[in-house]
C-alpha cells in the first residue's frame, strides 16, 4: 500500500471542494437542514452521478467506485469541512458496509448498485443510544456486549421473533442518524430470548407496516436523528441467523472511525481558516486583533492539534484495512474530536459578540463539535479502549 496521496485521490478532493463551494455556504446549510429530508436532495443526486460519491468505497461489481477507506475519508473531510448535511456517513460508511459485510448475495446485488448510484439511502439503527460500543470503539464487540446493547432479551431493546413464514419486531430506537429519511433500515435486535439469545440484523424498508419514525431536535441540525419505533413490523433478516454480527460490527468500527476522523478534521479546518481570517482584518486599538501574541499564541496551538489530527486520520485511513486499523481509527477519532472541539471554541471566542449569533456560521462548527463528541467519544474513552485493545495496560506475566 502506498501512504502517499495520489493525483487521482487530489482530483477527488478538489472535485467535490469545488461542487460543494457554491452549493453549501452556511445560508444554504442552514436551509437543507429545514427540509422535510433534513438535507439537499439534489445536491445529493447530483454528487452521486458526478462523483459516485455513495459508492465511493463499493466494488465495482456492485456498481460502486472501487476505491477504499483513503479516497472516502478524502471525501468526508471535505463534506466535514462545508458541514455538509447528507446521508453520506449512515449510508455510506455504516450501512453500505454491513451490507456488504452480512449480506447474503442475492441481497448485495440487490441493495449495494441502488447505494452506489444514490437511489438508495440506509441507515444503521442500534438500541441503546450506544453506537460507539457496537462499533467497538468503546468496549469491546463480543457477545457479551452485544446482547447489552442489543437489549439482551430485555425490556429496552429491539426484539425479533419468527413465525408465520418470516420475522416481526418489537421495540424502539433512539437517535437514529437520518433514521427518519433512510429508504432502508438496518436494525439490530435480539432474538431467541435471554438465556440462548442471539444479535441479528434485519432489513426494513421506509414504507414496512408498523414502523413508526419520528425526526428529533438534535443539537446539530446538519446530523438529523431520530426516534424508531417497531410495532410487529415484518424484517428481512440480513444474511444468515448465526452470522458474527457483533464482529462484523466492531470490524466497520476500525474504518468508520477513521472516517470520522476526517470529517472532524475538516470541520476543524474549516473554523480555524475562517478565524484566522477574521483575526486578520478585525482591528482593535488601531490594529489587527490578529496582531496579539496572545491570540497568536491561541490559533497556534489550535493549528497544530488540527495538523496532528490530520496526519493520523490519514494513517487511520491508510491502515483501516490492515490489524492497526482498529486502534488506529478510535485514536485518530479521539485526536480529531479533541481538534474540532479546540477550534470550535477559539473560533466563537475570537469572533467576539457575533460569534454566538445566529447569523454567524461559528455556532455550526460548535454544535458539530459537541454532537460529535457526544454520539461517538468522548476522546478518553476512544483512547481507553484503544490502549486495552492494544494491551498497552496488560498485567504483567510473573515467571
Amino acid at each position: 500500500m502506498d501512504a502517499v496521496i495520489g493525483e487521482e485521490q487530489e482530483e477527488i478532493r478538489r472535485t467535490l471542494r469545488e461542487l460543494l463551494r457554491g452549493r453549501c455556504g452556511g445560508d444554504e446549510v442552514k436551509a437543507a437542514v429545514r427540509t422535510a429530508a433534513g438535507y439537499d436532495q439534489a445536491l445529493w443526486a447530483r454528487l452521486a452521478r458526478r462523483l459516485g460519491l455513495p459508492g465511493l468505497a463499493l466494488p465495482t461489481a456492485y456498481g460502486g467506485v472501487g476505491c477504499g477507506p483513503v479516497e472516502l475519508a478524502l471525501a468526508c473531510e471535505e463534506t466535514g469541512r462545508a458541514l455538509l448535511p447528507s446521508p453520506l456517513l449512515a449510508t455510506a460508511v455504516l450501512a453500505a458496509p454491513l451490507i456488504a459485510a452480512l449480506g447474503t448475495d442475492a441481497q448485495r446485488a440487490e441493495l449495494l448498485p441502488r447505494i452506489a448510484g444514490g437511489e438508495l439511502t440506509a441507515a444503521l439503527a442500534v438500541p441503546g443510544r450506544v453506537l460507539s460500543r457496537a462499533l467497538g470503539l468503546d468496549q469491546e464487540g463480543d457477545g457479551r456486549v452485544a446482547a447489552d446493547w442489543a437489549g439482551g432479551g430485555r425490556a429496552g431493546g429491539v426484539q425479533a421473533r419468527a413465525g408465520g413464514g418470516g420475522w416481526r419486531l418489537y421495540g424502539q430506537v433512539e437517535q437514529v442518524l437520518d433514521g427518519h429519511s433512510a429508504q432502508l433500515l438496518l436494525v439490530a435486535a435480539r432474538a431467541g430470548g435471554y438465556a440462548r439469545g442471539r444479535t441479528l440484523v434485519f432489513a426494513v424498508p421506509a414504507g414496512a407496516a408498523g414502523l413508526v419514525r419520528t425526526r428529533l431536535t438534535a443539537l446539530d441540525e446538519t446530523r438529523p436523528q431520530a426516534r424508531i419505533e417497531l410495532r410487529d413490523v415484518p424484517a428481512e433478516l440480513l444474511g444468515e441467523d448465526g452470522a458474527d454480527v457483533a464482529g462484523a460490527l466492531a470490524a466497520l468500527g476500525g474504518p468508520a472511525a477513521a472516517v470520522l476522523a476526517a470529517e472532524a478534521v475538516g470541520a476543524a479546518d474549516a473554523a480555524l481558516t475562517r478565524t484566522v481570517d477574521h483575526v486578520r482584518t478585525r482591528e482593535q486599538f488601531g490594529r489587527p486583533i490578529g496582531s496579539f501574541q496572545a491570540v497568536k499564541h491561541r490559533l497556534a496551538d489550535v493549528y497544530v492539534a488540527v495538523q496532528a489530527a490530520r496526519s493520523a486520520a490519514y494513517y487511520a485511513a491508510w491502515a483501516a484495512d490492515g490489524p492497526e486499523g482498529r486502534v488506529a481509527g478510535p485514536l485518530a477519532l479521539a485526536a480529531a474530536l479533541e481538534a474540532q472541539r479546540a477550534a470550535a471554541g477559539e473560533a466563537v471566542q475570537l469572533h467576539g459578540g457575533i460569534g454566538i449569533t445566529w447569523e454567524h456560521d461559528a455556532h455550526l462548527y460548535l454544535k458539530r463539535a459537541a454532537s460529535d463528541e457526544l454520539l461517538f467519544g468522548p476522546a478518553h474513552r476512544l483512547r481507553a479502549r484503544a490502549a486495552d485493545r492494544d494491551g498497552l495496560f496488560a498485567a504483567a506475566v510473573t515467571v
